[in-house]
């Protein structure tokens, strides 16, 4: 019996990102509209809110509250019952573009960012994970990482696996009841030619399922690096996330990488895509 395979679930957007489910929807943020975005399980988009920056990392506060990162600003932003506030200044704490976060259930919120000019061709250069804590303190709770991207979170909460994209590698810690990490060892690393994790979530048996932007695929991936399935996305795949009713599908955002954004808000490349996971594999209470 073959494979499930992707299906077009919504279309027209510029460059979507960090997908997440929540509260019986799909949120994402689309780049170059710079505006965050919730789907319902039919595929109609609305647009949540918008911004005056690019948005990435998606994730809620315990109250309901969204937070979402403002890349070039360096900032993450909280969206009160009046609008977009400065929830935490990064700026003080890393030079470059943040991107993708994950918030755990008490609120905390790790932020990755790129850790050199990437647009100018920059030389690379390693950078710092920042935990931002849920009155806004910040502070660096890891360093060395090869542009830390997608994150996800143990369903017990207690370990943290970050994909390190110029690392070509996922890195796993445990995480301190304060919220700090320690005992840092890589989860799976990844030598085949243009495998590299961007966006990453966890199923139900524990494995890692990742958009790999450069081979145009999502990869499913045990602890170790065995890849148990290996679907082809077509266009760039920058994220997945587990969600559906039944917890039982796969969304994957793709998108062209232009020249500029504003030649990707005029070719509209961007979708989310939508699978029903393989029959052998359990069923994730997706939460949110």
């Amino acid at each position: 019996m073959s494979e499930p395979a992707l299906q077009a679930f919504a279309t027209g957007l510029a460059f979507p990102e960090a997908p997440r489910w929540h509260a019986g929807a799909l949120w994402f943020s689309d780049f170059y509209l710079q505006r965050v975005c919730r789907a319902t399980a039919d595929g109609d988009v609305r647009t949540v809110v918008e911004l005056d920056d690019q948005p990435s990392g998606l994730g809620w506060l315990p109250d309901g509250r969204l937070l979402v990162v403002a890349m070039h600003r360096r900032q993450v932003l909280r969206l009160d019952p009046e609008g977009l506030r400065v929830h935490a200044d990064l700026s003080g704490l890393v030079a470059w573009p943040c991107n993708d976060m994950l918030v755990d259930a008490q609120g905390r919120a790790y932020v990755g960012n790129f850790g050199f000019d990437l647009h100018a061709k920059a030389p690379f250069a390693p950078t710092v994970l920042v935990l931002v804590a849920p009155d806004g303190a910040t502070r660096v709770v890891a360093d060395d990482l090869h542009f830390p991207n997608g994150m996800a979170l143990g369903a017990d909460g207690r370990t943290l696996i970050v994909a390190e994209s110029y690392g070509k590698r996922l890195t796993a810690f445990d995480v301190e009841e304060d919220g700090g990490l320690r005992d840092r060892r890589v989860w799976a690393r990844f030598e085949e030619k243009g495998v590299a994790p961007d966006g990453i979530c966890l199923d139900a048996e524990g494995a890692v399922w990742m958009a790999s932007p450069v081979s145009r695929e999502v990869l499913r991936v045990r602890e170790g690096g065995a890849i148990t399935h290996r679907i082809p996305t077509g266009e760039q795949a920058t994220a997945c996330a587990i969600g559906g009713e039944d917890g039982g599908s796969l969304f994957v955002t793709t998108g062209r990488v232009m020249v500029t954004p504003e030649q990707s808000r005029r070719a509209r490349g961007g979708a989310v895509l939508r699978m029903p996971l393989p029959a052998t594999l359990p069923r994730f209470a997706a939460g949110g």
